[in-house]
């Protein structure tokens, strides 16, 4: 397996930070989306932003921007999709995820990630970290919880997902475990690396998290 490339998932309409960009948000003096930059390029060979829209709002970042080419928002499958079409196009034979609104994940992810996959006939791994006890308290049996924006997936299986999508699946973890995707277990103190921002009280924590 050649080196994975990256992508960024920032096509989420963001209902509950009020719309807008969420990656544009300011955490620390700079966007949740250059945290995100910061610590995936290092770990990649190349990196991508899944953005819809005008993508010259973008053109500070330097970097490419893929667009869904799945209608009405259809949730972070698409922009997989997106970017394992940018990647076939790169000659790349896998990417890695990141969401854009999740400055703090860890700076091991791709390593990590490629280490789960090891033989399998497509690489296709979701990050996980343990339930809380709370968590496990409420109900369900699963002891971890999956994070279906950050995962390494496979350019073979492009075209499957895109049929996937085109007849509604909107679901992660439906399609990933049809195919046998594996998990990477990442610890979760002090606080939970794949955080992600989604109210502005969220905001608040992350800034916090920071000290």
């Amino acid at each position: 397996m050649t080196k994975a490339l990256g992508v960024i998932l920032a096509g989420g309409l963001a209902t509950r930070m009020g719309g807008g960009d969420k990656g544009l948000l300011q955490v620390g003096g700079q966007s949740l989306l250059s945290h995100v930059i910061e610590r995936l390029s290092p770990q990649v060979a190349g990196l991508a932003l899944n953005a819809n829209g005008d993508a010259t709002r973008f053109r500070d970042l330097g970097l490419p921007v893929v667009a869904d080419s799945i209608g009405g928002f259809a949730g972070p499958l698409a922009g997989v999709l997106a970017g394992l079409d940018w990647a076939a196009e790169q000659g790349a034979d896998c990417i890695v995820t990141a969401a854009a609104d999740t400055p703090f994940f860890p700076t091991n992810l791709v390593s990590r990630l490629v280490a789960a996959s090891a033989r399998q006939a497509h690489p296709l791994v979701l990050a996980t970290t343990p339930r809380t006890g709370e968590e496990l308290k409420s109900g369900g049996r699963s002891k971890v919880n999956r994070h279906p924006t950050f995962g390494l997936w496979p350019v073979a299986l492009r075209d499957d997902l895109r049929a996937a999508l085109n007849d509604g699946l909107r679901k992660v973890v439906l399609w990933t475990d049809k195919h046998k995707g594996r998990e990477a277990l990442f610890e979760a103190a002090p606080f939970d690396p794949f955080f992600n921002v989604n109210t502005p009280e969220d905001l608040k924590r992350a800034e916090a998290f920071r000290v």
